[in-house]
């Protein structure tokens, strides 16, 4: 049975979802889960690799440019780490170093406003993370 890819775009404030298609093709962002308003951020991770049939989880790993891991890509190790003792499914690591910035640059050029950028931002992020992702599987 085909399973789904997800993409996490994990923050201090806020984690970016996005999902494969079937295939492992195509990503899609798919919703923005703040931190500051669930309770628990996993659990509705949990929930949404349910109800899409989720067969693994790729977590954005911020480098610093020169390859370094600097307090926020600890962060997200650390988040990898609970998702693998959680959920029970493999969870990957992938570089992301310009995802936020390239989430960024699309949304100006499409003249989104900057409170509608903040709302999309994240899950764009995840998508475009999960995009490459999928990209250098498919070699």
């Amino acid at each position: 049975m085909t399973m789904r890819i997800m993409g996490l775009d994990y923050g201090e404030r806020r984690i970016g979802v996005a999902m494969s298609d079937l295939f492992g093709w195509t990503a899609q962002g798919l919703e923005v889960i703040d931190r500051k308003a669930t309770a628990d951020p996993v659990a509705r991770i949990s929930e949404l690799i349910q109800e899409h049939e989720v067969g693994s989880i790729v977590v954005g790993l911020p480098k610093n440019m020169n390859g370094t891991i600097g307090p926020s890509g600890e962060n997200c190790i650390a988040f990898a780490e609970t998702l693998k003792q959680t959920l029970d499914l493999p969870v990957r690591m992938w570089d992301e170093r310009l995802t936020t910035v390239s989430a960024e640059k699309t949304l100006l050029e499409a003249d989104v406003s900057r409170r509608k950028r903040k709302q999309v931002i994240d899950k764009m992020a995840a998508a475009i993370l999960l995009q490459s992702y999928l990209d250098s599987i498919a070699k």
